[in-house]
């Protein structure tokens, strides 16, 4: 039984009860001052307590999807290293451009009231994509609009949107908690955002390390990753564009950083960025290690308000979310009046009346800001719009 097992769940909630039933059962035997029964109700009490938050916890993870296994709990989900390349499965295509393997695919339901019989909301494919220049490699899903199997689109290019977790969710929660395939499949059926590919991943691409989508001095290139090697081994494996005009990328809390981050880093791979709930500077803490080598130039890059107020403004089109009663509300202004002031940026903003940094509220932004991120994008050549 894995983690994420509901059967997991089951047994430790019914260990948890029977556990307390056996406490009080056992409590009047165990009245005694000697050791031995002083023991019995200690034991007994640490063994309902532990086995009561071993199912809350359980509960609690499967709700927010935190860790999605034990390796991952522990630390133990390494992933591959830029020093070591498994060839049994290939991370390269011998060109550098990288490929995308793909497990298993299933048909996206449209859940629309009013679409047509048999109406297709595309396919999510789970995949695993491996970087050709950085030798990282990510799981994650891509979901192909219902229009990638249409015909009359067989020698068009797609546009791409990349969609972030935060630190240290999983992808799956992008389908299950977020139902970004849902979303755009709707979207898409109600003309609000063209046919695009989307491509679920976590940020960190060095599990269990927080990288914050850097190019860490003598560590994990995610920065590299996701703008050069994810572009390259998408298009090696799927029917999209890679030029820059045509990527986007939206994420929430982390996810969100590396978004802006990764559109004003590097505008030549990505020209739309949606952050909700997103922090404007990289994290720094046990999670994320040593990120700049000391580098205070580094740390500043890294610092979006700095960016905005201190090198020259790109040309990328950015969507910040929050709320009054969010903590983040502030900086975000902040960033919005500094960024505003420095054209080519483009600024967008949407606010809720109230909202917390969870999945609640970035449900409540995400059926706006995902066909936005779309509606920036192009193909250079192509019509795909719709």
């Amino acid at each position: 039984m894995g983690l994420t097992s509901k059967k997991l769940e089951l047994l430790v909630a019914l260990l948890a009860v029977a556990s307390f039933i056996g406490t009080v059962y056992l409590w009047p035997r165990l009245s005694g001052r000697n050791w031995k029964a002083v023991s019995g109700r200690v034991g007994t009490l640490l063994a309902s307590q532990l086995l009561s938050l071993m199912a809350l916890a359980l509960v609690a993870n499967n709700w927010g999807g935190f860790y999605s296994s034990f390796s991952d709990l522990f630390g133990t989900d390494q992933g591959p290293t830029p020093s070591i390349v498994d060839h049994s499965k290939p991370a390269s295509d011998g060109k550098g451009a990288g490929s995308v393997q793909i497990q298993n695919s299933k048909p996206v339901a449209l859940q629309l009231g009013g679409a047509a019989a048999g109406a297709s909301g595309g396919t999510v494919e789970q995949v695993t994509i491996n970087g050709g220049s950085t030798r990282l490699s990510e799981d994650g899903y891509v979901y192909l609009p219902a229009a990638y199997k249409d015909p009359a689109y067989k020698n068009k290019k797609f546009p791409v949107v990349v969609v972030f977790t935060g630190y240290p969710g999983t992808p799956e929660n992008l389908i299950s908690r977020m139902k970004y395939p849902t979303i755009a499949a709707q979207s898409i059926y109600q003309k609000k955002m063209p046919p695009t590919v989307m491509v679920l991943l976590r940020p960190s691409v060095a599990m269990p390390r927080d990288n914050e989508c850097q190019d860490i001095p003598g560590g994990p290139q995610a920065q590299t990753f996701f703008s050069r090697d994810l572009p390259s081994a998408m298009a090696s494996a799927y029917n999209v564009s890679t030029d820059g005009k045509a990527w986007g990328v939206i994420g929430d809390s982390t996810g969100g950083y590396c978004a802006l981050s990764l559109a004003m880093r590097e505008p030549n791979s990505f020209s739309a960025a949606a952050s909700l709930s997103g922090y404007y500077k990289a994290a720094e803490d046990s999670t994320t290690g040593d990120l700049f080598g000391g580098s205070q130039a580094l740390r500043n890059q890294a610092n979006l308000l700095w960016r905005a107020q201190h090198l020259p403004a790109v040309p990328v089109s950015l969507l910040v979310t929050s709320s009054k009663t969010e903590a983040d509300y502030k900086a975000t202004e902040a960033f919005i009046k500094a960024v505003s002031a420095k054209p080519p940026y483009q600024i967008s903003s949407l606010y809720l009346t109230s909202g917390g940094h969870n999945f609640n509220t970035w449900n409540q932004e995400t059926p706006q800001a995902l066909p936005w991120v779309a509606s920036k994008l192009s193909v250079p050549g192509s019509t795909t719009g719709a």
